[in-house]
């Protein structure tokens, strides 16, 4: 039996690095794991608690919801923008804490990886991310930490799955994740 990871990438870019590590995060994963990059998270609306009930939630965030209550387990691959995470991970966060006490993602495990530009390749973004996810219900595993510093210049040339120290980093942070999930998965 796999393990099922809904992946959210935090930049909306074609061409996005945080996209590509998790295209690579794909090919770095054993048999046993199997990812699901959620490609409609910048079609869902702002959280508005209005919205939110039944029969009106807004069909991609419906499907989010849906991917994260059919997964084991959930990896932010996030940016960071202005010191912080991008909205579109905040936001996706924000639907998935709802229902109070009974979100999908209550008790799951969950990480944050991923790369920015400056040296220390988005450490504040990331951390943010963990305490919004643990706010949120998720079980935050913190062992998992990958910051790739200078992107930019880093993958300017090369795609991460080229690069074997990523591959390598993304193999350990796919199997660290599958292991914290195999409990619930079994």
């Amino acid at each position: 039996m796999s393990t099922k990871v809904l992946t959210l990438v935090g930049s909306l870019r074609a061409g996005s690095v945080n996209r590509q590590l998790a295209e690579t995060a794909v090919l770095a994963s054993g048999d046993d794991v199997e990812i699901n990059i959620f490609d409609r998270i910048g079609h869902i609306p702002f959280y508005n608690e209005d919205i939110d009930v039944d029969g009106s939630v807004p069909e991609a965030a419906a499907e989010l919801r849906a991917a994260a209550a059919s997964s084991d387990a959930l990896l932010l691959v996030c940016p960071e923008y202005n010191g912080t995470m991008p909205a579109v991970l905040k936001n996706a966060i924000d639907w998935l804490s709802r229902p109070f006490g009974t979100s999908a993602i209550s008790g799951t495990p969950a990480a944050v990886i991923g790369s920015a530009f400056g040296q220390f390749g988005g450490v504040w973004a990331h951390d943010d991310a963990r305490k919004s996810l643990g706010i949120a219900g998720a079980r935050v595993v913190e062992d998992v930490r990958l910051s790739i510093g200078g992107s930019v210049t880093r993958f300017a040339e090369i795609h991460p799955k080229d690069d074997a120290e990523v591959v390598e980093q993304l193999r350990e942070v796919m199997s660290t994740l599958a292991g914290e999930a195999a409990p619930s998965a079994a």
